[in-house]
């Protein structure tokens, strides 16, 4: 059922933003979460490791002129970066549960790119929304 959740996530996150003219953390990233929203705890690491990549684009931003792809590009590096650094010291530091993984290395950076372009809180709803809705939609029709 991954395809089929991802594909569902596409369609309900491009109507989404169609609808709202809100992005929900980006077109692939509700589907994602979708998948790992009965492991809450992959979710918030997901959340904490983009959190932290939108301030450390906000401090560059002070310094360096960060904008359309050079923002998106900065965002992706930045949070595979933090994707890989909280999946070989995190375990070190304290004996962490296996459930506290970021969501692949790529979705952090997808997300935190919207969170720079939109205010924080908005893109968070819209994203809890689809990825919900997405997860609702993916247990019923496996039901049928």
């Amino acid at each position: 059922m991954i395809v089929e959740t991802l594909l569902i996530g596409l369609v309900l996150a491009l109507l989404w933003a169609e609808i709202t003219d809100l992005s929900p953390g980006g077109i692939i990233v509700p589907g994602y979460f979708a998948l790992y929203l009965d492991r809450p705890l992959r979710a918030a690491a997901t959340l904490a490791v983009a959190l932290l990549t939108l301030a450390i684009y906000r401090f560059l931003a002070r310094h360096l002129i960060l904008f359309g792809r050079r923002r998106f590009v900065l965002t992706v590096l930045v949070g595979a970066v933090l994707s890989q650094a909280w999946l070989l010291v995190l375990p070190r530091l304290f004996d962490a549960p296996i459930e506290l993984r970021v969501i692949g290395w790529v979705i952090p950076g997808i997300l935190a790119s919207s969170l720079a372009r939109q205010k924080v809180l908005s893109t968070l709803a819209s994203l809890a929304a689809v990825a919900t809705l997405t997860f609702a939609v993916v247990r019923l029709v496996s039901l049928l």
